[in-house]
This record gives C-alpha cells, structure tokens and sequence, in this order.
C-alpha cells in the first residue's frame, strides 16, 4: 500500500479497505423488494473491521460511545434486473490545518514491553471489554509501568490523566503496516486535541493490533509511537474532512460487484418475476395484493391455443402452480398458434400436449410448480358403455377430475367443444369452486366466470320469478348488482342440453376456426378476470361489473370485476354483459346438483349414455319447450282470428 504524506516525519494513515460478502447484497436486495420500496431515506446499517471485532454503533456521544468516531457512509445503488451492485464508501474523518510531527517512530510492543507487560496488557484489554459487555474496545486510556498495565474507557480521562501532561491513548487497529495507524485513529486525535491539546506536551498512541496466528493469539505485532498534536485552527462553515474510497482504478468514484455470475439462475429468474411485478405494485397499485395471485392453483382444462396463452400470462403475474389436462398430441398446426409448441413436439406421431406443455413452461421459467395430465373428459352426447372397460375407464377419469378440482383453486375452461365443459362446470359448481370460462368463435369472444355457488345451508330456495327462464329466452341478457352467488354458468343461457357438437360434421364445422390473435385476446382477459377477482374483498362473491359501471368508481385497484366479457374483433368491441344464474340449467342447477351428489357416476353415466333429452328432462327444458310452443301456437290462432 503506497501512503503520501508531506514528509516522513509526518503521521500518515492507512486508509479503510471495504470487503462486503455476498450476503450483504442478498439482505439488501431483499429488503428493497419488500420492505424499502421505493423509498430511498437513509438507513442505519452496521459494520466491522478486522474479522468480527470493533462494531460501529450510532449512539449520542462520542466520549460516552466512541465508536461514533469511526461512523461510516454507505451510497448505493442496486440494479435488480442485473444483479450489478454499485457502492461508495465513505469513512469521514476531520483534518487538521497541519501535518502531525512524529516525536518517537513506531516500534513494535514486542520490542518496547516485556513479555510480562505484553500478558498483563492483554488480560487488562480483556478485563476491560467484559466490564463494557462488549466484544471489542475501539477506544482506550492505558498507563504502564513495569509490573502493572492498567486500562479505561475514554470517558474517563479527566480522572484517569489527572494533571498529567504526556498520556498514552489506544486504539484497537486494523492496520498491518510496521509504522503507520489505521484509519480509525485519526478522528480520535482531532477529539483528543479539541478536548485536552493545550494542556500536552506529547500523546503516545499504542496500536492495538489483536491477531490469531495458528490458533493462537498474539498482540506482539502492536504497535507504539509518540507524537505532538498540532493546534486546531478555528473553524467557519464546513470543516476540511476526507475519507471517501477510491475505486480499483485509484480514482474516486464507486465500486461494482456482479452477482448474477455467481448466483445461482435459478433464483436469479425468480427474483426477476418477483421484481416485475412488485415494481407494479410499488409505483402504481399500492394495494395490489400479490401474494394472493401467486399463491392461487390454477388447473388448466385445455393445453391448446387458449391454455398456452392463459399459461404464459399466469406466468407472467407470477403464479407458481399450474396444471395441464388434455388427451390430445401436438399435430404439425400446432406449433404456429400454441405458443408453447415446438416443430420437435410433432414428430413421431406428436407428444402429449399436457406433457409438452409441462416441459415448456419449466424451461421458460424454472420456478414455476408445474404438472400434466393425459386424461379424457367423459361428455354427453358420447356414450360410454359400449363395454365394462370402456364404462371403468370413465369413471376413472371421472374420479381423477374431481381430484384435480379439488386440489385447485381457479378451473379454467379451454376445451374445444361444448360439451367437454358440461362435466366440469357440474363438479366446480358442487365443489364452489371458481371457474374462468373462454370460448372462440371466428372472430368473437366470451370470457366469463361462473357463478360461485354458495354453501347450501346459506342459499336458500333458488327459485324466482326472474330466473324461472334464461336471459336469452327473456330477450336481454344484461342485468345489473347481480351478486357472485346469482351469476350465471356457460350452459345458463342454453335451452338445449349439451351434445355431440362433432358428430356428422365436417372438418370445417368440427374445428373451432378463429382469427389468429383471438386466442391471445381471450386468454389474456381469462387470467386479468381472474386477478381482478381475487382482488376483490368478496373474491368469486363480487358483484358483477356491467358496461355501465365503467364511468363509475372500480370496485378493486384493478378496475371491474364483470360476469362475462363479450368481444367483437370485427368491429374492436368488448361489452360486459351479467345474466342471472337459470334455475333449469343442464350444468348449474340445483337439480342437477341434487342428482349428481347423491348419485355420483351412475347419474353422470345416464348423462353420457343417453340423448340430450334426460337432461332436459330432469331440468324441465323439456316443459319449457312445450309450454313456448303452445304459446306460440295460441298467439298464431289470435293473429289468424283477428
């Protein structure tokens, strides 16, 4: 280390030499994340020199607590996306208008004390740090003679020199060079000389130099010098002060340290996602709570066009559990409109899309909780009991849906066609569970949520006037203040019971064919539907926004929480319709319900396996139809009388 002084005779200094470990930035990256924020108020932190000895504390006065001569700054700046860490120290330390003369070179302890005095001085240092409960002395009186060391705080030092005029003070030195004091000495001699420089001749300063060499101790390395301190100038304004660290370059100016090289990339993607969306949170929605969005189990019904954009987006508001359901392969159009498909998936008859799907979001982000399932979804219209193994495997399949319904909490809807949604709308609804809905048609849309059910010993008597007929049937399906527990499900504003929508079709009427960004559109507003939601203090109980409340004020820090989206791409359109929930629905009714937990599979085998007639049947649409059309014929007859 090069020191610079006027003069050789002068006292130089060695100045601080910062070392922070890699469990620093770690403390501080998480407390920027989640307690400091935004805010950029100085903060107290702690520090040590020379291995764990010599704590810096904030206490109010130096001669009380003289470690506050060796207080410290810390400026920083910490680029989280990166993991770069910038840092200038500062370590103040005041001048004075002249060089300090040196009277007595250094020599070291060994060579001024005998090894009796060095023991004594030592066993007196200890004594000293266990009456000030303390690990480490920064600070302190010494006298000496032959046969006795004595030590005391620096508060002491009218009584300890009384009337003397050469006195020796310690400092407790981080310091390896053989004839010059660490940094820590110097504001000590500023206060030494503005309390007490009139009335000394001279100071002898022992270095205190407290090393462990091969696991044993040794103060031998101290050193001891004698100097005259200069007279302190009178001071206006500001008081010449040193002390800021310079860079590797030996220029001022602050330090980097890398991080992202030696963490591990795991965890440097994860606090990433974590930053995106506190950052959100910090500059623009205070009140956003975070943790109920990632904390929320999403089971994706559908790994197509739909579930690929609804996983990513999950992804993207940093839910860490997803599961895939689907019993299809990854065929060669895939790859173009489901993002998270490959041209690799496709060959050798394509791979499972729940499994491909799985491996895909685990290489996009590690962090994420992710599972698949190749599993059927047994509909009606699509009969079942063609043999005993074909019947088993139905309610096998049954059985493991309820499992994956029950173990999550958000079911998202993405299947194809209607009837695949028929059997998980029924077991969501007999869970309460809370279901996302999202349907294409060519260049429209409908993302909904179900209506949440309610407990059954707080329902109620379901049926009213105003849902003794679906909306659509009523001629409007906009209402309003309608709450969660009243919404309406998929198949609510459906007269017919769900069928075989594939059977005797064409490849163009079997495929839902949509414009391209259709599918980015409504899975996208399926998980905004869903956050928002869960921002809402009544979560799936909220009452449903409608296109008239978006002048109003929302009722969450995201904005509206509405029953169903309605898009028109043709036209650049959304409108937020709510319908009531219909008291003779195929899929929500209590009806329904009714059969299917006190019947289980053999109610959802009788489904499967016959037409679309027992359900509307059981549901009374099969009245309904009769009671319209005798309706309408009677109207013809008054129009033809008159």
């Amino acid at each position: 280390m090069e020191l610079r002084g006027p003069e050789r005779s002068a006292l130089q200094f060695a100045p601080f030499a910062s070392a922070l470990d890699a469990g620093f930035w770690h403390e501080l990256t998480r407390r920027k994340l989640n307690d400091y924020r935004l805010d950029e108020s100085p903060r107290n932190i702690r520090g040590y020199y020379y291995n764990d000895l010599g704590s810096y504390k904030n206490l109010a006065e130096q001669l009380r607590d003289p470690s506050l001569l060796s207080t410290f700054l810390l400026l920083t700046y910490a680029d989280l996306k990166k993991y770069h860490f910038y840092y200038w120290f500062a370590f103040p330390a005041l001048c004075f208008a002249e060089a300090i003369p040196i009277i007595q070179p250094a020599v070291s302890l060994a060579d001024k004390f005998s090894t009796s005095q060095i023991q004594t001085l030592q066993e007196a240092y200890d004594e000293l740090c266990q009456k000030e409960e303390t690990t480490a002395i920064p600070y302190f009186l010494a006298k000496y003679t032959e046969d006795s060391v004595s030590l005391t705080s620096l508060r002491n030092w009218n009584e300890f020199f009384k009337g003397q005029t050469k006195v020796t003070v310690g400092v407790y030195d981080p310091c390896t060079l053989t004839q010059y004091p660490g940094w820590p000495l110097r504001n000590l001699l500023i206060l030494i000389a503005y309390n007490w420089g009139s009335f000394l001749d001279s100071l002898e300063v022992l270095c205190f130099r407290d090393r462990t060499m091969q696991g044993v101790r040794d103060i031998r390395h101290s050193i001891v010098f004698e100097i005259k301190l200069p007279q302190l100038a009178p001071v206006t304004g500001c008081p010449k002060c040193v002390g800021w660290e310079k860079n590797p370059k030996g220029s001022l100016g602050p330090r980097m340290v890398n991080l992202s090289e030696c963490m591990d990339p795991k965890r440097l993607a994860e606090s990433s996602v974590d930053l995106n969306l506190k950052l959100m949170r910090w500059r623009l929605v205070p009140s956003l709570d975070l943790e109920s969005v990632v904390n929320t189990r999403c089971l994706l019904l559908g790994a197509g066009t739909l579930g690929c954009n609804v996983a990513r987006t999950l992804m993207s508001w940093g839910v860490r559990q997803i599961t895939f359901v689907d019993n299809a392969k990854v065929s060669y159009s895939n790859p173009v409109r489901q993002s998270l498909y490959e041209f690799e998936d496709c060959l050798e008859g394509g791979k499972p899309k729940a499994l491909a799907a799985v491996e895909k979001l685990q290489k996009i982000f590690p962090g994420v909780k992710v599972e698949g399932y190749i599993l059927s979804i047994p509909m009606p219209g699509h009969p079942v009991n063609f043999s005993e193994v074909t019947m088993q495997q139905a309610q096998n399949d049954v059985e493991q849906l309820e499992k994956l319904i029950s173990s999550h909490d958000v079911i998202f809807l993405l299947m194809d066609t209607r009837e695949s949604r028929w059997l998980p709308t029924v077991i969501a609804a007999s869970q309460r569970k809370l279901v996302i809905n999202a349907a294409l048609g060519f260049d429209t849309f409908v993302v909904m949520r179900h209506g949440l059910k309610k407990p059954r010993q707080e329902c109620g008597e379901p049926t009213s006037a105003a849902t003794a007929v679906p909306p659509s049937v009523m001629g409007s399906s906009l209402f309003s203040n309608i709450p969660g527990h009243k919404l309406g499900c998929y198949f609510c504003n459906d007269v017919v019971a769900p069928g075989d929508s594939t059977r005797d079709r064409t490849l163009d009427q079997q495929c839902t064919v949509s414009r391209p960004g259709l599918a980015m559109i409504a899975g996208a507003l399926a998980v905004e539907l869903m956050v928002s939601i869960l921002q809402h203090p009544e979560g799936g109980y909220a009452v449903a926004s409608s296109s008239d409340d978006r002048l109003n004020e929302p009722p969450t820090s995201l904005g509206l929480v509405p029953h169903q989206i309605r898009g028109f791409l043709s036209r650049f359109d959304n409108v937020l319709p709510a319908s009531l929930a219909f008291d003779k629905c195929t899929a929500c009714s209590s009806v329904v319900l009714d059969h299917f937990e006190k019947e289980g599979f053999q109610f959802l085998a009788n489904v499967f396996n016959s037409s679309h007639s027992f359900l509307e049947d059981l549901t009374g649409l099969t009245l309904l139809h009769q009671e319209t059309q005798a309706a309408e014929i009677w109207d013809m007859s008054d129009d033809e009388s008159f």
